[in-house]
């Protein structure tokens, strides 16, 4: 839909006023949750962008979201992918909003609606169309006229298109919650009185746009009256403030589920503005992931719920996915989230998922208690607590071990517990333990990368050039550096800087020095490649210094700044600066500096303008045999390849490549960066996702934009599955929660169901069955799912029994139990089970 949509919203909000409206449900909240059509609610909620998956993932991803125990699919609004010019809206394919909330809605789940404007979310320019940028006298994200202008007007476009479409809960849709700005709290002192102004009108104008759901303000501890403050973290049960009126509930919009490092920040020069960002919660080129357990998360969730009294726990990301085409802010990983319960391909990630599944189950069958009863809390011991809930008979209770080294045996209601380390366990009875947070009895699961195709023949290759420009071949010129964002306007990550002089010497070696703000820099000499250099995303300034050799006469120099995505956050976004800062060439009898000269720019390559890399582009240009001449950085190589049988996702293995942009079909699978090593001297991403809507069955035209000296010979199109289960749980982990038939029942009852044992279940994906037993040992195996061994206590026909419960089928359970094993192989200790099962 592009240029239309104003008439197309006149036609549907008539049709409303024709038709009237259908009953829905009434949201509201108190102190305690939010409460729909009467009921209070505890719910959990998981972050899916439908963006960075494609229309024919949403329904898996869903459903796996709701068959992990989530109530709501929480989403962002990307402002500058849906009006990338002022005026013209598109809302087709993987931009489709609509298409995905109703994919929501047909699966029984609710939707929190994050309309920003300003969204971060690691997206280029934080959201926010560029265009914006060359609005007269615009400030973002404050009180400023201009800015308020385009941000109502874009706020009441997406409003309205929900109410044309029906799409709130009081219309039957299943929106119950929306969300204006992000994280403003972080940057609000950086507008000093033009902060606080900004947040009341942004609430005000929320709730003037009569949703009739409630509103949310993430890390905004000011916000007004009725819009709810809510927490954004890792540990919000011990990190946040509290809802900043008695009436709101407490709410976590975004868990962070993944990966995380710290960074320093950086200094705004111009501005004299600091501004930091002390979690960096997702990975960029050059690091190392840093992985967040399934322990770690189901700790601070309970502890969020019984420390806070929290009713709503949203994970960012459930699903991260892809950042296709050029859509990732700076140093961006494509591949987003990978660690989430969803990996980037929507495979279950164990024991993520099923951690925080049985944590759902857990904490719901405390609900009466939880949402209505008194609640008090009990010092344990030195750092131990219980939180207790009761109303009338029913009781709940978590206990709490915040020491991070020892087991804690504590004494509550004349019973003993031990708990783990760091740890929470929840009693629904007050009596049993249902779930403990540190001991995880779901399955791992090993994915793997199987090459389907590999192109590494000479043959299935092609390439061309990109043509270097010079001076006079620029399309425009100035006497001064460009800012490299506003000449591009976000076109192209690519910028041309070119000059030529005079250069009379004996000596033909000189140094080049280049300062620059972008990220990468290519410098090319009468349109030979002579240096390049990159900065990182906690080193946003870097030096190109190179010797390099000139002509006796006149030298063109053609220097390439590069963007790997622009910035996302901090305040006065607007006046960020990027590109080249300073160019001087230095010899033993002169020195020149040429940032005030006479310069010719050109936005964008050459290839990026005839769309090589589509079917009809590709024809465009005369590509050669590969390894016809000599390679160059700035090279485009092109072939073909057949999609893998199967369903199974799929990815490009790009480890012999360095850095570029790849495309199938025409469609930008997203920027690689297999080159950029993190300290641990490996890429941080190598496999770059296909989606299957993206391939034709045979003849899928691949082309790659290589910046460096990559080598296409060594990729690969691989299929990526769960190769692998394993569990591990011991006789003192409770049991399934599944295995509680009903609300706040005894142990007593439990022990007449036979299933009220802890034990190991195994479930191999789809179209796949458990084909052999890797390992298996009930005893006391050493180790983990990583690295195991039998250890001094084993049964010796552990093996053949789980052979036997599970060879050939797609799932199975085994109880840890001496007579599942023909008797106890070692009285007195503890039991435990451990099985590796290979999937095929």
């Amino acid at each position: 839909m592009r240029g239309m949509v104003k008439l197309w919203f006149l036609f549907a909000l008539l049709f409303l006023v024709a038709t009237g409206c259908c009953c829905g449900s009434d949201v509201t909240y108190d102190g305690r949750s939010l409460i729909i059509d009467g009921h209070h609610k505890i719910l959990f909620s998981g972050s899916i962008h439908y963006p960075r998956s494609t229309p024919e993932m949403w329904p898996s991803l869903i459903a796996k979201a709701k068959g992990g125990g989530l109530d709501v699919i929480q989403t962002l609004v990307f402002w500058n992918l849906h009006e990338a010019q002022p005026g013209q809206f598109d809302f087709s394919g993987r931009r489709d909003l609509v298409r995905f909330i109703k994919e929501v809605q047909a699966q029984g789940l609710y939707v929190c609606l994050r309309i920003g404007p300003f969204i971060e979310g690691e997206w280029g320019y934080g959201g926010l169309p560029f265009w914006l940028h060359d609005v007269p006298g615009i400030v973002f994200r404050s009180d400023n006229e201009p800015f308020k202008f385009h941000m109502q007007r874009y706020a009441t476009i997406i409003v309205n298109m929900m109410k044309a479409e029906r799409l709130y809960a009081s219309q039957g849709g299943p929106i119950i919650l929306s969300q204006i700005e992000n994280e403003y709290g972080m940057v609000e002192p950086a507008f000093h009185e033009k902060g606080p102004p900004y947040v009341r009108w942004a609430a005000k104008m929320a709730v003037d746009l009569q949703t009739s759901v409630p509103w949310v303000m993430c890390k905004q501890d000011d916000a007004p009256d009725p819009v709810i403050n809510t927490c954004n973290g890792r540990r919000c049960g011990e990190t946040f403030v509290g809802p900043n009126s008695p009436n709101k509930p407490a709410i976590w919009t975004e868990n962070w589920t993944s990966l995380y490092a710290f960074n320093t920040g950086f200094v705004f020069p111009l501005l004299l503005l600091s501004f930091f960002r002390l979690a960096l919660i997702y990975q960029v080129y050059g690091e190392d992931a840093k992985i967040r357990s399934a322990e770690d998360i189901a700790f601070h969730v309970a502890l969020f719920v019984a420390k806070m009294k929290g009713s709503y726990v949203n994970y960012y990301m459930y699903h991260g996915g892809t950042n296709f085409g050029r859509t990732a802010s700076a140093y961006v990983l494509t591949g987003y989230y990978d660690q989430a319960p969803l990996d980037e391909y929507g495979l279950i990630r164990q024991p993520k998922w099923g951690h925080l599944k049985e944590l759902h189950a857990a904490i719901k069958l405390c609900l009466k208690p939880l949402i209505s009863g008194a609640n008090i809390t009990m010092n344990l011991g030195g750092g131990q607590q219980a939180y207790v809930f009761q109303e009338s008979s029913d009781c709940a209770a978590f206990l709490v071990n915040k020491d991070k080294r020892q087991n804690a045996t504590v004494h509550f209601r004349n019973s003993s517990y031990e708990l783990p380390p760091l740890s929470i366990s929840i009693l629904p009875d007050c009596k049993t333990v249902a779930f403990n947070t540190a001991k995880v009895s779901t399955q791992y699961g090993t994915r793997s990368m199987e090459p389907s195709q590999k192109l590494y023949s000479i043959e299935k290759w092609e390439e061309y050039k990109e043509v270097i420009p010079t001076y006079d071949e620029t399309s425009f010129r100035a006497t001064i550096l460009l800012e490299h964002m506003n000449a591009t306007k976000d076109v192209s990550d690519y910028l041309w800087y070119n000059f030529r002089f005079k250069h009379e010497s004996s000596n033909a070696q000189t140094l080049l020095k280049v300062t620059s703000l972008g990220h990468v820099l290519l410098a090319f000499i009468n349109e030979a490649f002579v240096a390049s250099a990159h900065g990182s995303h906690s080193n946003g300034s870097f030096t190109l210094e190179k010797t390099v050799p000139l002509s006796n006469g006149t030298n063109d120099v053609s220097l390439l700044s590069v963007m790997v995505g622009l910035p996302d956050s901090g305040a006065y976004l607007e006046s960020r600066v990027a590109g080249l800062r300073s160019v001087t060439i230095q010899g033993e009898q002169e020195f020149k500096d040429f940032s005030n000269y006479s310069w010719g720019y050109q936005v964008g390559l050459l290839g990026e303008k005839l769309q090589i890399y589509t079917d009809f582009g590709s024809r465009q240009v005369e590509w050669r045999r590969y390894g016809s001449s000599t390679h160059q950085p700035l090279t485009w190589y092109k072939t073909l390849f057949d999609a893998p049988p199967g369903n199974e996702p799929v990815a490009l293995n790009l480890v012999s490549m360095g850095k570029g942009e790849a495309w199938v079909n025409g469609q930008s699978i997203g920027r690689y960066w297999v080159s950029f090593l993190t300290p641990k001297g490996g890429p941080s991403q190598t496999w770059y996702n296909v989606p299957r809507s993206f391939l034709k069955p045979t003849g899928n035209l691949l082309v790659l934009l290589e910046e460096q000296n990559g080598y296409p010979l060594g990729i690969s199109v691989d299929t990526i599955s769960v190769s692998k289960v394993c569990g591990h749980v011991s006789d003192s982990h409770p049991p399934p929660v599944v295995s509680w038939r009903g609300q706040n029942q005894s142990l007593k009852h439990h022990k007449k169901h036979q299933g009220w044992r802890p034990k190991v279940q195994l479930r191999c994906s789809p179209g796949r069955n458990i084909s052999k037993i890797l390992f298996a040992s009930f005893g006391n195996p050493y180790g983990d799912c990583d690295s195991y061994a039998i250890g001094t206590c084993h049964s010796s026909n552990s093996k053949a029994i789980v052979e036997k419960a599970c060879l050939g089928k797609r799932k199975c359970s085994v109880p840890v139990e001496s007579w599942k094993f023909h008797g106890d192989p070692c009285p007195g200790i503890y039991k435990a089970l451990l099985v590796d099962a290979e999937c095929t």
